[in-house]
C-alpha cells in the first residue's frame, strides 16, 4: 500500500479546528487508547515478558528498568517529532518519502523473514 501511495500520491496531513475537551473526557480517552488497545499487551505483556524470561534476580531488575526507560523516550520522542514534522508533513512530496522509506522495510523485512524461513 505504501508503494503504492508513492507512485499515485495524494498523502498528505490535513490541519483541522481542535475542539476543546474537558478533563473528563481527556481521561477517558486517554483510558481508552491505554487500556482498549491490543497492542499494549501484545508489546509489554507477550514480548517483554517473554524476553525477561532469561534474566533472574536483579538482572530482570535492570531489564525492566531498562525496558521502561527505552519505552520513556520512544513515546517521548514519537510525540516530539510529531510535533516538530507536523509542519513539514503537510507537503505531498514528505508524505511520498515516508511511504517509500515504510515500503522499503516493509520488503526488507519480509526477505529477511523468508531467509529465516528457508523459503528462499
Amino acid at each position: 500500500m505504501r508503494l503504492r501511495d508513492v507512485v499515485r500520491g495524494g498523502g498528505g496531513l490535513e490541519a483541522g479546528t481542535v475542539k476543546s475537551l474537558d478533563v473528563v473526557s481527556t481521561l477517558g480517552m486517554a483510558a481508552m487508547l491505554t487500556f482498549a488497545n491490543p497492542h499494549v499487551y501484545l508489546d509489554t505483556v507477550i514480548l517483554v515478558g517473554t524476553v525477561s524470561l532469561q534474566f533472574d534476580g536483579a538482572d530482570k531488575l535492570l531489564f525492566g528498568a531498562g525496558a521502561a526507560s527505552a519505552s520513556f523516550v520512544f513515546f517521548f520522542g514519537l510525540a516530539y517529532g510529531a510535533s516538530y514534522f507536523a509542519s513539514h508533513m503537510q507537503r505531498p512530496g514528505a508524505w511520498r518519502v515516508l511511504d517509500t522509506v515504510i515500503a522499503v522495510i516493509m520488503f526488507m523485512l519480509a526477505l529477511a523473514m523468508a531467509r529465516a524461513g528457508n523459503w528462499i
